[in-house]
């Protein structure tokens, strides 16, 4: 994979074909979020949406480790690196987007999450605003805040309680107790739970399969998932309508009918 110039000292960006695999790298600190590492997910997180050819993206962590969190006086001081510090008063709210909770400036390509050890706290927040989730079987997540007397601000609790059923998210919000990977899984939290060491290559694996279909068709299903939140149900059909059909069209859909026809793998071309 090829290391990409966005990367900074706690957030590594790499590219493999139409893959960018981002992983926060603070292992010394259990990838607890810093300055340096929210400017590099930010920055990551604009280059997978404005490059045409990246198709996906895996969020991971490293040293066996997803991510334990905020590190308040890390997040609060200022970069050594005077490329993070340039960044960091460019990016509007840099550390929000950085955390995927900024929602007009969520990737508009899906990002899958691969977690080993702790993803806990800003951690599961983190993985709260991905699409797709692989977790590995001692991995242990959580919303610890309200344990602490403190409140989720990477958006959990708004997010959680929409994405899985009511009485799950309350479980996780209100007791602030350590979630296993296999509650996790029962919960609908994370998609799928692989053997400990295999979180990245399972990740991987499901970001091949969605880098092979449609670009435009996988992007519209975000937009119309995202576009239509909270609208009834006519409304919503118009508003997908409106997205879709112009998918339809593409040639893209013309290939895939005629890979389909030939019986051969489709190349899409995002037209």
């Amino acid at each position: 994979m090829d290391l990409l110039p966005i990367s900074t000292p706690h957030c590594r960006v790499e590219r493999d074909g139409h893959i960018v695999v981002v992983t926060m790298d603070r292992p010394e600190a259990r990838n607890a979020l810093s300055t340096d590492m929210l400017v590099g997910l930010a920055d990551a997180w604009a280059y997978i949406s404005a490059e045409p050819e990246v198709r996906v993206g895996v969020l991971t962590g490293a040293g066996g480790t997803f991510c334990a969190g905020a590190d308040l006086k890390a997040m609060g001081a200022p970069s050594a690196d005077p490329r993070v510090r340039e960044r960091a008063a460019a990016i509007t709210d840099y550390h929000w987007k950085g955390l995927l909770r900024d929602v007009d400036a969520l990737p508009a390509k899906p990002i899958v999450c691969a977690v080993e050890g702790y993803a806990v706290a800003g951690g599961t927040e983190l993985l709260v605003g991905t699409d797709l989730r692989v977790a590995a079987e001692s991995a242990t997540l959580g919303l610890f805040e309200a344990r602490r007397a403190l409140f989720p601000m990477g958006g959990s609790a708004i997010r959680l309680p929409r994405q899985i059923p009511y009485a799950f998210a309350m479980d996780v919000l209100l007791t602030g107790r350590p979630i296993t990977a296999a509650e996790a899984l029962a919960m609908g939290m994370v998609n799928r739970v692989v053997p400990d060491g295999q979180a990245l290559a399972a990740a991987l694996e499901l970001a091949g399969q969605v880098a092979a279909c449609g670009p435009l068709a996988v992007q519209a299903i975000l937009r119309a998932y995202r576009e239509t939140i909270g609208l009834p149900e006519a409304e919503a059909l118009k508003v997908a309508d409106a997205i879709g059909w112009p998918v339809i069209g593409s040639q893209d859909a013309k290939e895939g009918a005629r890979a389909f026809r030939d019986k051969r793998p489709p190349v899409y071309r995002g037209e």
